[in-house]
């Protein structure tokens, strides 16, 4: 099983001269940070004081190659960061596809797809921050800070002791400020995002809005929200507002304190007029890296979330590996097979009780069967079993003895052939719509269904984009019908497709239906008499167990007590 800390570790190990040259870059921006204060106190005490010219242009362009190469390698630090990583999140997210491919379908009824899509977008971002800004900026701010104490130890002992006790204080303080407006501005997105969704909320249903006349209790809602907000933007402002000049404050105190220690008439620290302007520009640099702390630090918390979000999911179990080895002539022995349930049970991962309770019997091959019972009772959840889609929690449900759940996916689409209540389209043509960018079935196979429910006339020209407001719901059930047949399955299976559907529409399906049907095994669920009666066989469920099972009339006639 893959994690976070397994894929960094293959970047690192797949790119060692990067790695290695962003180690460089960084030991070398750590130096040359260092490296101008000390070029200053040359200047001034050697060339400037006693008045020497020579030397002092050299010096001066010294001075400024200095900082023109520290932003230079602050440059290459920044690429090389950015390079790893976006290959880390491109990486977690390959590796989060791959396993949300493996997942079995119970996980996605206990998450959200909110949730899931958090964990790609939201957690892997996090951690590409983490690594990116958050980590390696704190290591190289927390080098720069040392640094800049023991450059100033070289000059007065003293003054360093000065400066190391002020600096945890700067530190606690910028941490705390720092954390104070994290949360205003936390607080002011997520009522940022409550006024932005009573406007989504009010114009997606603003007829019932006028129909019943709520326009002044959206209207005084909308207002309280803003108010909150403002007064939320207020404090963060006023944070902001308040935080530089105090830090300002703090740096010219600091300063002061160093020039008047260093005054001929208390001459406590005993350096040279070069030191102490070495020192000031120091000083003034000790502020940058101490102010980043408190962001730094809040990206690697965050960071640290992210990681234990990704690596949760990437730590879910998996589906039962699927058994490669079946091939549709152990499915179909001489051409015929039988879809069997024994004794077959199924409870959801979090469940307290069966969903589906001890199914047994048989489907044989060509037989039409229609499903009943009340919503809930676990009809849909027995297509899913049928498709493999999930695995029995007891009993078996096999075809041609072979358990359901293990045939590859890729054999399934030529088994199987599902007409669902609604119909999903997917990105590109009408003729994608039915093979689902499959590139194993032709565009003449995709005609050819399309001819065969009667829609061949709507095909769009060319490689016209398919547009769903263009087909009515009848309609887009037949493309369902289309999708599930262009492999031509033995099995197909209906769920409740003329459920709400007009009576003229319902003929017209019925028709297709029947046709599709032919020389096929057929299981469908449906409420409806006439699509009941189109059937050789009726099973009731109700409460996740079977209570009878006839032919149409006897099941048609019979009272069933559900209580």
């Amino acid at each position: 099983m893959k994690s976070t800390k397994t894929i960094l570790m293959e970047e690192i190990k797949g790119h060692p001269l990067k790695t290695v040259a962003l180690l460089l870059v960084i030991m070398t921006i750590i130096l040359l940070s260092l490296l101008p204060p000390q070029i200053l106190r040359m200047i001034i005490d050697t060339k400037l004081t006693p008045k020497v010219s020579k030397g002092l242009l050299l010096l001066s362009v010294s001075y400024l190659a200095a900082i023109l190469v520290g932003a230079l390698f602050d440059f290459l630090k920044t690429a090389l960061l950015i390079s790893f990583g976006q290959n880390i999140v491109r990486n977690l997210r390959s590796a989060m596809e791959e396993k949300l491919e493996r997942l079995p379908l119970s996980f996605f009824t206990t998450h959200s797809p909110g949730s899931v899509t958090s964990r790609f977008s939201n957690d892997a971002e996090q951690v590409n921050t983490l690594f990116s800004n958050g980590l390696i900026n704190l290591v190289i701010d927390l080098s720069k800070v040392f640094g800049i104490i023991i450059s100033i130890a070289i000059f007065s002992w003293k003054l360093a002791v000065i400066t190391l006790l002020v600096v945890p204080l700067i530190a606690l303080f910028t941490r705390v400020f720092r954390r104070t407006i994290y949360q205003a501005q936390k607080k002011n997105l997520d009522q940022i995002s409550k006024v932005n969704g009573h406007i989504a909320e009010t114009l997606s249903g603003i007829h019932m809005v006028k129909a019943y006349a709520r326009e002044k209790y959206m209207e005084d809602r909308y207002k309280k929200q803003l108010a909150s907000n403002f007064k939320t933007l207020d404090n963060v402002n006023r944070f902001d507002a308040i935080y530089a000049p105090l830090i300002s404050i703090i740096k010219g105190a600091l300063i002061t304190v160093v020039v008047v220690l260093s005054s001929d008439s208390i001459g406590m620290l005993g350096i040279s007029l070069g030191a102490v302007a070495a020192s000031v520009e120091l000083i003034t640099n000790l502020f940058q890296p101490i102010d980043a702390f408190g962001m730094e630090i809040e990206k690697i918390q965050r960071g640290r979330s992210g990681i234990a979000g990704v690596d949760g999911f990437l730590s879910q179990t998996e589906e039962t590996p699927k058994d490669k080895t079946i091939t549709m002539e152990q499915l179909f022995p001489n051409g015929k097979t039988e879809l069997r349930f024994s004794h077959l049970s199924y409870r959801y991962p979090d469940g307290e009780e069966d969903v589906l309770s001890d199914l047994d019997f048989p489907i044989t091959q060509g037989s039409h069967v229609a499903f009943t019972g009340r919503t809930g009772v676990g009809k849909t959840t027995l297509f899913r079993l049928v498709l493999g889609l999930i695995k029995p929690t007891k009993g078996r449900l096999t075809l041609g003895n072979k358990d359901v759940h293990l045939i590859p996916n890729v054999l399934k689409r030529k088994i199987f052939g599902s007409v669902e209540q609604q119909f999903i389209p997917v990105e590109g043509t009408l003729l994608d719509q039915i093979s689902l960018h499959d590139e194993t079935i032709t565009q003449e196979a995709c005609r050819n269904a399309l001819r065969f429910v009667g829609l061949d006339n709507l095909e769009p020209i060319g490689d016209e984009p398919f547009r769903d407001d263009l087909f009515s719901q009848g309609e887009k059930q037949l493309l369902s019908i289309a999708r599930a047949i262009v492999t031509d399955p033995p099995i197909l299976l209906f769920d409740e497709i003329t459920a709400a559907l007009d009576a003229k529409t319902e003929e017209r399906l019925s028709t297709v239906l029947k046709a599709a049907s032919k020389d096929r095994t057929l299981l469908s669920i449906s409420h409806r008499e006439s699509s009941i009666r189109e059937c050789d066989t009726v099973i009731r469920i109700e409460k996740g167990r079977i209570i009878g099972i006839g032919n149409p009339d006897e099941m048609l006639r019979k009272t069933y007590s559900y209580s």
